[in-house]
């Protein structure tokens, strides 16, 4: 089992052999170059990391399912590989709240493991999400108000002794089952440095990456800060309705939003970042960009247009926020410029409007 002591961003590739022993669709996903885009946007290069060709449709497929399998481990005693092969009976239920994509992918876990899980779920989540978690095995439990109230429903429950929490969020800085989450998605950024150097490309010089809660920016800011060119800016971006990030990050301490923080960019919609992604961000020296509404909903298309992976306003908010940021001739305040080469993260395919 992976030490709880070592950084994250040491183990990428002991965490894809766990998850690729699952299922070979945890394999890596496409690094995309978008020519037209750059252009466009009058920019060296574009690069996109589309996530939506992950297994379960995003991201959160590789944080929250090696969360909760070593969770699961953690509490049998077991090493992940032991825990997958033996299916010990009587295992607690996994517990977390969701937008919809980590709560999927705990769901997950808790199939592969033999256990239950049980994911929170604010009343904003579309139908098609909450049905997809049901087709993992999982049940829904539905909470009153926003994300952040489901985040607390699921931690109730589980201090109640109903099962394990594997949330995405913590305000503990140091909490074992977050850095867990954060450490799956430190393979996107081992595959992006991968993928980089095996096309022999130049390395990019900037990031821009969402954040709902902050774990996804802090994972590739961490991974990535020392190995992007000069300047090497790591951008967040993030819905102007749910500025979570940009409230928290000044003192790296999580502070709770008001409002109804409702966004089109759904999977954003976190009235509270994350103390371990505030710590990280804040060390990588991390920018904050908020972004409209009108801009998150316009950002799919113009992806789409540019030969872009076809996404959702949340998959494509970080392209939003570049795109803001040239619109408004404001790339000098980033260090964006003719020669500069940007990475982005499209974190989820587009489900086709279900509803």
């Amino acid at each position: 089992m992976l030490s709880d002591d070592a950084p994250f961003g040491d183990d990428a590739k002991a965490i894809a052999a766990i998850l690729l022993r699952l299922s070979p669709t945890y394999a890596p996903t496409p690094l995309v170059d978008l020519p037209a885009l750059g252009t466009h946007l009058g920019v060296s290069q574009v690069l996109a990391k589309d996530e939506g060709r992950r297994t379960l449709g995003s991201f959160k497929s590789l944080g929250g399912t090696y969360a909760g399998l070593r969770a699961l481990a953690r509490v049998s005693g077991l090493e992940v590989a032991e825990l997958l092969a033996r299916r010990p009976p009587g295992l607690p239920a996994l517990l977390c709240a969701s937008d919809g994509n980590h709560g999927l992918a705990v769901a997950a876990a808790a199939r592969f493991a033999g256990a239950d899980a049980r994911i929170f779920l604010h009343n904003g989540v579309p139908p098609v999400r909450a049905r997809r978690i049901e087709s993992e095995g999982a049940r829904i439990e539905w909470v009153e108000g926003t994300y952040d109230d489901a985040v607390d429903a699921a931690d109730a429950a589980a201090r109640a002794g109903e099962g394990i929490l594997v949330a995405d969020t913590a305000n503990d800085p140091a909490d074992a089952v977050v850095r867990d989450v954060m450490a799956g998605y430190g393979m996107i950024a081992a595959e992006v440095r991968q993928q980089v150097e095996e096309a022999g490309r130049a390395r990019p010089t900037h990031l821009f990456v969402q954040a709902g809660v902050g774990g996804l920016a802090a994972a590739m800011a961490e991974g990535l800060k020392d190995w992007l060119a000069p300047p090497a800016g790591v951008v967040v971006v993030e819905p102007a309705k749910a500025a979570s990030v940009t409230a928290g990050l000044p003192s790296s301490a999580p502070v709770r939003i008001a409002g109804d923080l409702h966004t089109a960019a759904e999977m954003l919609s976190c009235g509270e970042a994350s103390a371990p992604a505030l710590q990280i961000l804040r060390r990588c020296g991390a920018r904050v960009v908020t972004v409209s509404e009108e801009d998150l909903l316009a950002a799919p298309r113009v992806l789409t247009e540019a030969q872009g992976p076809a996404t959702t306003p949340s998959g494509a908010a970080g392209f939003a926020g570049l795109w803001r940021i040239l619109k408004d001739n404001d790339g000098a305040r980033f260090g964006l410029d003719a020669t500069s080469r940007v990475l982005l993260v499209i974190t989820e395919a587009d489900l086709g409007g279900e509803t």
